[in-house]
């Protein structure tokens, strides 16, 4: 036979449990308490925050091109080189440069007797700098990085152009900046090719 006491402590321990079974009815239907929505066995996960854009790379988007003239009184060339690239030369050198210093497009229109590729091996092998890395060399393109003791982390692309079909080279344009520039200086090589334009020069013949 339970005593009062017994009893009491029975009634007590039963109402523990009551209150156990609807806090966990409740953790089932509303989720725990912490004011999460994810359901409960599924880990809630963000997703990483995406890596910023280069702030100080050259960006082919933002640039506009102008035409140059330059090369010589009776056989001018001319090509589009980005606005606001100055050059103190309008020779058959001549080399345009933006206001910071940082890129750059060189011409040189004196031609050459090499074809582009003989060009390309050439240019390649006389290339006197720290860390050189040839990236590519195909289609009269050589492409190219090194370590400029004063810059730093440069790259280089440069191009011959020939006329008779690969037999001697008539343009080389050389575009200039750093590696993180890659695009766009690939944009300004390939605009100022497009829009390159040679005298006729049916009699000529190149040095070498």
């Amino acid at each position: 036979m339970l005593t009062p006491r017994h009893q009491a402590l029975l009634m007590t321990l039963a109402g523990m449990t009551v209150g156990v079974a609807v806090f966990g009815s409740v953790l089932a239907i509303n989720g725990d308490l912490t004011g999460s929505d994810t359901p409960a066995g599924i880990v809630s996960s963000r997703p990483a925050p995406s890596t910023p854009s280069c702030i100080d790379c050259l960006q082919a988007g933002s640039l506009q091109y102008e035409l140059q003239t330059f090369g010589t009184r009776n056989e001018p060339v001319s090509a589009e080189v980005p606005v606001g690239w100055k050059s103190t030369d309008d020779g058959t050198r001549p080399r345009f440069i933006d206001p910071t210093g940082v890129w750059q497009i060189r011409f040189d229109t004196r031609g050459s007797s090499r074809s582009p590729a003989e060009q390309v091996d050439s240019r390649a092998r006389s290339i006197d700098e720290r860390d050189l890395k040839v990236i590519s060399r195909d289609d009269g393109t050589l492409i190219y990085t090194y370590v400029d003791q004063t810059r730093g982390p440069r790259m280089g692309l440069s191009r011959w152009i020939s006329t008779d079909g690969g037999e001697s080279s008539a343009v080389e344009i050389t575009v200039g900046g750093r590696p993180k520039d890659e695009a766009a200086l690939r944009a300004v090589l390939e605009r100022a090719t497009k829009t390159l334009q040679l005298p006729t020069s049916p009699n000529d013949t190149r040095p070498n």
